[in-house]
């Protein structure tokens, strides 16, 4: 079975003999020796996991730090506006960088205007905080479809090896045909393993972002009945 496995791995692709050769006698294989039976397409795919761990990481940080919203901060900026101490609300507005505090300073300078003026305000400004926050996490979506469409296309290669190699040997062992698949299967994993984590990411990031604005939705009810007393 061995001589058979080594003979489709030399067949099919040289540079495989030697990490066919590297399992041990009990027949574990390294990890490293896992990925490389994988073939070349595991390369953009690890890659791709990289940039998927990278992007989760660095937009649930900028979400945590921008789309917070402080109970306290917002009481005492409501406080303020029911004293009519705009000038005090606006110095309040100021300290903050959150994109609460992006929307309402926007819309503080509309006061005294009409409301549907003050709710266009409100909706523009967020989606302007909205868009800024959202950059590149349209990658993490467009990363979840194209990972495991490659694994895909690294198993269906590997397949139409196998069968062409069967029909230059004509040698349909079990050997052979199981050595290659195995290898094969090895792409389409870990493009699926890629795509879950980055469409997980991607949905639960985006999850957050919601909640943000219907929080936002409350708060610009509460700043309307307030302003307009």
């Amino acid at each position: 079975m061995i001589n058979s496995i080594l003979l489709f791995a030399q067949s099919s692709d040289p540079g495989y003999v030697m990490q066919m050769t590297e399992t041990t006698g009990s027949g574990e294989i390294s990890f490293l020796t896992l990925f490389l039976k994988g073939g070349y397409i595991l390369f953009p795919i690890a890659l791709l996991s990289f940039v998927s761990v990278y992007l989760i990481i660095k937009k649930y940080l900028d979400i945590r730090r921008s789309l917070g919203i402080d109970p306290g901060y917002v009481a005492h900026f409501n406080e303020l506006l029911k004293k009519g101490d705009l000038k005090a609300a606006s110095v309040h507005l100021d300290q903050d960088h959150s994109s609460y505090a992006n929307i309402f300073r926007r819309v503080i300078g509309k006061i005294g205007k009409s409301t549907e003026e003050i709710e266009s305000t409100i909706e523009t400004a967020s989606n302007i905080e909205i868009a800024r926050v959202s950059k590149h996490l349209g990658y993490l979506g467009l990363i979840a479809g194209i990972a495991p469409m490659l694994g895909f296309i690294g198993t269906i290669s590997g397949i139409i090896k196998i069968f062409y190699n069967i029909s230059l040997t004509d040698n349909i062992s079990i050997g052979i045909i199981s050595g290659g698949l195995y290898e094969k299967m090895i792409s389409s994993g870990s493009g699926l393993v890629v795509g879950i984590i980055a469409f997980t990411g991607y949905h639960m990031l985006n999850m957050r972002i919601d909640r943000f604005i219907s929080q936002v939705e409350e708060e610009a009810f509460e700043f309307l009945n307030i302003v307009s007393r």
